[in-house]
């Protein structure tokens, strides 16, 4: 059953005014207080639509976030059931720094069609409309390369690769380096990251390493609708995090998550930009009005685009 498309505007809106609240303190130096007012919006806004929501991907559990954790149950409770995934502020250094690419985000499905992922990190591995098995999160980068080179007919060095800048990613970095391939290091925000693989425009062919295991729900719902590919395995690095995952459900802790594991059904994605980046710009205030550019994506009615509104403050 899909979800009907009268829902897209809705999330639209949510999403921008979580990223008008948290413009307001983009620069201030103060992440936390520029997260909370992108929380406070959109949950207030999320229990005023009719809907019988259920948070699967939050801001934590219950005992670390007072809203929008894990379990919350959102909206007027007269309407559709939805699994909902968000990340208010996506980039939280971004804002608080005035540098480019926060954003405030959701995506929705139809309800127990998201997968519940611990707070833990995930390997994860995108790229956009080619075969399954051309690129795998069990190959070497060597062979990942090589095929996709070969899959899309573009020597090593015509490939670019986008990459979190971590101190773990250094052996996978060295590899690129070794193979030629551009490199796009970005600082934060693994979700705009790996959502560089959907359209040629951004000049991303892979986007590979490891970042959050919840951002990569996130992410996932977004490719499914660009039928881009994408695996991930969440690792755990203590024994509480495993006990956790397996409270949620999450038996095989090794298991290789495909795209269609993670988000099934129909689903929608919304992504507004707060500082502008790669993309989507950011909130533009003008007098008693805004100006806002939301990424959107429903994948039932083929909906992929950016969509700009100007409102009333």
């Amino acid at each position: 059953m899909a979800i009907d498309k009268k829902f897209v505007d809705h999330f639209i809106e949510i999403t921008s005014k979580a990223a008008l609240a948290s413009s307001y303190l983009v620069g201030k130096k103060d992440k936390i207080a520029a997260d909370k007012a992108a929380v406070d919006s959109m949950r207030f806004n999320l229990n005023n639509l009719d809907i019988n929501g259920h948070i699967v991907i939050g801001e934590g559990e219950l005992d670390e976030a007072p809203m929008l954790y894990i379990g919350e149950k959102l909206g007027t409770r007269n309407g559709p059931e939805f699994d909902i995934a968000v990340d208010p502020l996506e980039g939280t250094n971004f804002a608080a720094n005035n540098l480019p690419g926060a954003l405030s985000v959701i995506a929705v499905s139809e309800k127990n069609n998201l997968l519940k992922a611990p707070e833990t990190y995930m390997e994860k591995i995108s790229t956009c409309a080619i075969e399954k098995d051309v690129v795998d999160l069990d190959y070497t980068v060597k062979q990942n390369i090589s095929n996709l080179s070969d899959y899309l007919n573009k020597n090593p060095k015509d490939l670019t690769a986008c990459i979190l800048d971590r101190p773990r990613h250094k052996k996978i970095i060295e590899e690129l380096k070794k193979l030629k391939v551009n490199i796009k290091l970005i600082t934060d925000g693994d979700v705009s990251g790996a959502l560089l693989v959907t359209q040629k425009k951004y000049n991303v062919d892979i986007f590979l390493g490891i970042g959050g295991g919840p951002e990569g729900v996130i992410t996932a719902a977004a490719l499914d609708a660009f039928n881009c590919n994408f695996q991930g395995r969440f690792l755990f690095e203590t024994d509480e995090e495993k006990l956790r995952a397996k409270k949620m459900g999450i038996i095989d802790l090794t298991k290789k998550y495909e795209l269609n594991e993670i988000v099934s059904g129909d689903s929608i994605f919304c992504a507004t930009g707060i500082t502008s980046g790669d993309l989507v710009s950011g909130i533009d205030i003008q007098g008693n009005e805004y100006c806002s550019e939301t990424l959107v994506t429903h994948k039932s009615s083929g909906l992929k685009k950016v969509v700009k509104i100007k409102q009333n403050i």
